[in-house]
């Protein structure tokens, strides 16, 4: 049974904003601020998310606030904006540009508005760096579509951009990736599984380049406490990210922070089978369900992954 702080039964957040923190082995209820007051000599705690879930970015900018009260050394890195686009960031953060300006520069999420002004806000009236973590999107995408040698190919300044061994991996999470991907498209001929291939080695990319991002800014502010807001599949279960964190930086601390449906209609969150997804957990309400037709489902993921995009690649054919 899981216990609040005052040794309550744990009770489902009522609405979409709301959240619960539960330490994952204890399985006992915190505020924000007990949450804060344990990571405080953290070198990196990382927050996952759902994204567009409102309970995760409503959490996410508390936590931020509560850890800056810690310690207010403090570097936000965020997987929403590329490495290529950092000089955006900074010319808003030093009042350059405006927050549109800085949008159209950086090309920001669709929710950028909604989920990350607040967090940015935050670095910003604080005089905080925010660190651009994620690889850039062209050379992702034709990673994905043309596989990994394409790296090869790029100019020296792009290479040099990237980290060392980009690809670095664990089983753990290729068996993951390809059990989530396989959900989805069901049996792979030849053709399909070097697609898929393909796409890993570009989530591979994604999480090396954070990775080294991360460790960039711990090496240039080695006081600063750095808070990475991503995907939760990034960094759940400590792999991706983390994963890749601890292979390059095994005396980095580094704390994982993830979100847990609470399922409608059930009495207890589902928490024994997700102890392992981090080291504090907060349970949610689910998002409405995209697709009651299970076809229609398929059919939109699967266009999803083939969908067309105007970017060429150095190689493609004309």
């Amino acid at each position: 049974m899981i216990k609040s702080s005052d040794d309550n039964s744990l009770i489902r957040p009522q609405t979409l904003y709301e959240a619960r923190l539960i330490g994952s082995i204890s399985g006992t209820e915190l505020s924000v601020e007990t949450l804060s007051q344990r990571l405080a000599d953290t070198d990196v705690v990382i927050i996952g998310e759902y994204h567009g879930h409102q309970a995760a970015h409503l959490l996410q900018s508390q936590i931020q606030a509560a850890l800056y009260r810690q310690q207010p050394l403090q570097i936000l890195s965020m997987e929403q904006f590329t490495l290529d686009k950092q000089a955006a960031v900074d010319a808003y953060l030093s009042g350059e540009t405006g927050e549109t300006e800085m949008m159209e520069d950086s090309n920001a999420w669709d929710n950028y508005r909604g989920s990350y002004r607040p967090l940015m806000e935050f670095a910003r009236q604080q005089s905080l760096p925010v660190i651009a973590a994620n690889a850039p999107a062209a050379i992702v995408r034709c990673v994905g579509r043309t596989g990994p040698g394409y790296l090869d190919r790029l100019a020296t300044h792009d290479r040099a951009s990237l980290p060392d061994h980009p690809f670095m991996d664990t089983p753990a999470y290729r068996e993951k990736f390809e059990a989530t991907i396989n959900s989805s498209h069901g049996a792979a001929d030849d053709a399909m599984r070097e697609r898929l291939d393909n796409t890993y080695k570009a989530q591979l990319l994604r999480d090396n380049t954070m990775a080294s991002r991360i460790l960039a800014s711990h090496s240039a502010h080695p006081s600063h406490q750095i808070v990475h807001i991503t995907g939760t599949f990034h960094s759940e279960e400590h792999l991706g990210t983390v994963a890749m964190l601890r292979q390059r930086a095994p005396d980095l601390s580094v704390a994982v922070i993830s979100p847990v449906i609470w399922p409608e209609g059930a009495e207890m969150p589902p928490l024994d089978e997700n102890r392992n997804k981090g080291d504090f957990l907060y349970v949610i309400q689910p998002l409405p369900e995209e697709f009651l037709d299970k076809d229609r489902e398929r059919k939109a993921i699967s266009a999803r992954f083939h969908r067309p995009t105007e970017d060429t690649c150095q190689g493609d054919s004309p």
